[in-house]
């Protein structure tokens, strides 16, 4: 009798140590080094994922703070510390967790004690591994081959090139290779879902790999609410891919908008023997950086029967013009000024980030996507049939 009562003691005990109430997660935190009454702030991202939300502040005593919040499904939240100019993003779910600050590195402090926390500690642990490895391995041949590709672009030997370019994105694809065998491997893990929601981005998207990708993931992770946002978005795609309105190999669907001078244009009237398609926006950095290689592209090769035709995601007609100006763009422009998810072109060809491009011939079918710098150059050299 005296060891079940005892048994009965440590059992009450082990299970009534967690903080966590039904619905809440604790955060109990370690902060070493950072003084009294500073402001920890618990934060987290709205509906939109546009604006950050602050849900509660407390203040680091005797270098250790804690806080708490309802939670009904796993979800992002931020620990932001303004007196060390960081933040620590951790997994609000059901549970104890427990984060030790980094003072001189916040951003790397260590987050544990529920399973998505300790898989994304690791995972995060595993991404700087990776990015490391792939920078050597960048590094390494770009020194091995800076000669044999500088010759290359002076005799314009287009085969070198492409064998170069395709060896160097090999390297680069590590990247998002490694995120897509976390979730492969994870169906389990809050973050999978987040990673599979990113694989939308990619022009040339596989939906039957994402397709398979989701239906593997937990359960519990399909109802949530990124599941739920995956689950809509493989559903419109899926309609898409089997409408095959932007294929490869198919035409691609005809559309009008207005000039920067309110003038009416069409896609089809401006095809030329081979057209560029081009989705972009004057507020887009990479969009910014890539015009001036697409404005020599288009002012070397125009005369041999290049057209461009742009499209802008841009809503002030004022910034359009400018960045038009600036950049020296005189091919074809066209926007509806609309906001993104207004935009009905951009549904129909599923653009889900800019710069996107599609690669055109002359009857107007689909020969590539998303070509950029030497490659795009060459493939648009060997449409025109120019050396």
């Amino acid at each position: 009798m005296k060891k079940l009562a005892l048994f009965a003691s440590l059992s009450i005990l082990l299970f009534s140590c967690g903080k966590a109430k039904d619905g809440e997660f604790f955060v109990s935190g370690s902060a070493k080094g950072i003084e009294n009454g500073k402001l920890v702030i618990l934060q987290t991202i709205d509906e939109s994922g546009m604006n950050t939300i602050s849900l509660d502040t407390v203040k680091v005593q005797n270098e250790q703070f804690e806080i708490s919040g309802k939670i009904t499904e796993p979800s992002i939240y931020s620990l932001v510390f303004p007196s060390q100019n960081g933040a620590i993003p951790f997994i609000a779910e059901h549970g104890d967790i427990e984060v030790e600050v980094y003072k001189d590195s916040v951003q790397a402090s260590k987050v544990s004690g529920t399973y998505n926390n300790d898989e994304f500690y690791k995972f995060n642990i595993n991404i700087k591994k990776e990015q490391k490895s792939i920078q050597k391995a960048m590094e390494t041949f770009q020194n091995k081959n800076k000669s044999a590709i500088e010759a290359a672009q002076k005799s314009n030997d287009t085969v070198t090139l492409n064998k170069m370019t395709k060896e160097f994105k090999d390297i680069q694809k590590r990247y998002p290779d490694f995120f897509i065998n976390y979730a492969e491997n994870n169906p389990k893990s809050f973050i999978s879902v987040y990673i599979i929601d990113g694989m939308f981005r990619s022009p040339d998207v596989d939906v039957k790999k994402v397709e398979k990708m989701y239906n593997n993931l937990e359960d519990n992770l399909k109802k949530t609410k990124p599941g739920k946002k995956v689950k809509t978005k493989l559903d419109e795609l899926k309609g898409i891919k089997n409408s095959n309105e932007v294929a490869v190999g198919k035409k691609a669907p005809n559309f009008s908008a207005k000039t920067p001078d309110g003038k009416s244009i069409s896609l089809n009237e401006n095809l030329g023997k081979v057209t560029i398609i081009d989705f972009w926006a004057s507020w887009c950095k990479p969009c910014r950086a890539e015009n001036p290689n697409v404005v020599a592209l288009y002012n070397e090769l125009h005369s041999k029967g290049l057209n461009i035709v742009g499209f802008s995601l841009d809503e002030d007609l004022a910034a359009w013009k400018d960045a038009i100006a600036k950049d020296k763009i005189t091919w074809p422009q066209m926007s509806n000024l609309k906001k993104w998810e207004l935009e009905t072109i951009t549904k129909t060809y599923k653009v889900e980030q800019i710069p996107t491009t599609f690669l055109l011939d002359a009857n107007g079918t689909i020969v590539a996507k998303d070509l950029r710098g030497n490659e795009l150059k060459a493939k648009v050299k060997e449409l025109l049939g120019v050396k």
